[in-house]
């Protein structure tokens, strides 16, 4: 990112919401503003390992001239709330909230960005009556919620598996039944409830096509020249045929929303970048 002018410094603030508020973090434009986008985080503790790589591109994008919105959504960070209060619905409204201040903000149409969850929560988002993004941009974005939720739940179920070697599938499937009955559980910190395990099971990441605003998919993958997971690539078939605009990216790197030091990835930072100027005018 050599030779960008440099960025305004951001503004923290809090936006008001229902109920409470949010916790914002915005990185004007610097010069004229040539667009702007809302960052929606990922899920639990993948939220703050990526705290990091997230702050970087958006201050890179912001001194290319967007303005860049990050979000803590309901229950999550510095946003009013606990995190046994999220609900998906209300995460939408967050959204929808901060995409009409930040369009107000810049005067620009907002393109949404999310990683991991917070790329389907961008997906479902931009299928709503009205939201119309100008992009979206999908970094990681999960295959389906169902899987995302068995690995989630499995976390839970680590200390029994290695001292009793007791099957994964019967783990989990208990701990469904425990949601599904009404009781919330506690998984690595955090207390999921019923409500939201049912929202995230749900998703189905091949039925979020958006039509209509480029969509841009960054696949981290472990090796250079390694191809986009199989079943990532079924998805994409999957939107195309329905009319996709997709775009399609590898990129080399760690998969630093899970690693256990905070990691760095510039070649994604890098291509984020190129995409978004590429596409839009």
């Amino acid at each position: 990112m050599a030779g960008l002018p440099q960025a305004v410094p951001a503004r923290p603030f809090f936006l008001a919401a229902a109920p409470g508020q949010r916790f914002c973090l915005y990185h004007p434009p610097a010069g004229a503003c040539r667009g702007a986008l809302l960052y929606l985080h990922p899920f639990g503790d993948e939220m703050n390992k990526s705290r990091r790589m997230a702050a970087l591109q958006a201050r890179a994008l912001a001194a290319l001239g967007y303005g860049v919105l990050q979000i803590d959504l309901h229950g999550c960070g510095d946003s009013s709330g606990d995190f046994a209060d999220a609900r998906w619905d209300g995460w939408k409204d967050d959204v929808a909230l901060a995409a009409a201040w930040l369009r107000a903000e810049t005067g620009q149409p907002v393109a949404l960005w999310g990683l991991r969850l917070g790329a389907l929560l961008a997906l479902d988002c931009a299928r709503m009556p009205g939201a119309a993004p100008a992009a979206v941009l999908l970094w990681q974005p999960l295959v389906n919620g169902a899987t995302f939720l068995t690995q989630f739940l499995r976390m839970k179920m680590a200390n029994q598996l290695l001292s009793e070697g007791a099957d994964s599938g019967s783990g989990t499937k208990a701990l469904r039944e425990t949601l599904r009955a009404g009781s919330p559980l506690e998984v690595a910190g955090y207390e999921l409830a019923p409500a939201m395990a049912d929202a995230i099971e749900a998703l189905d990441t091949k039925a979020l096509a958006v039509a209509g605003c480029p969509v841009h998919w960054f696949e981290v993958v472990s090796a250079a020249g390694r191809a986009i997971a199989p079943a990532a690539a079924r998805i994409g078939a999957a939107w195309e045929q329905a009319g996709v605009d997709l775009r399609v990216h590898v990129v080399h790197c760690l998969p630093f929303w899970a690693t256990q030091e905070i990691a760095e990835c510039p070649a994604l930072l890098a291509a984020t970048a190129a995409a978004l100027t590429d596409t839009t005018p």
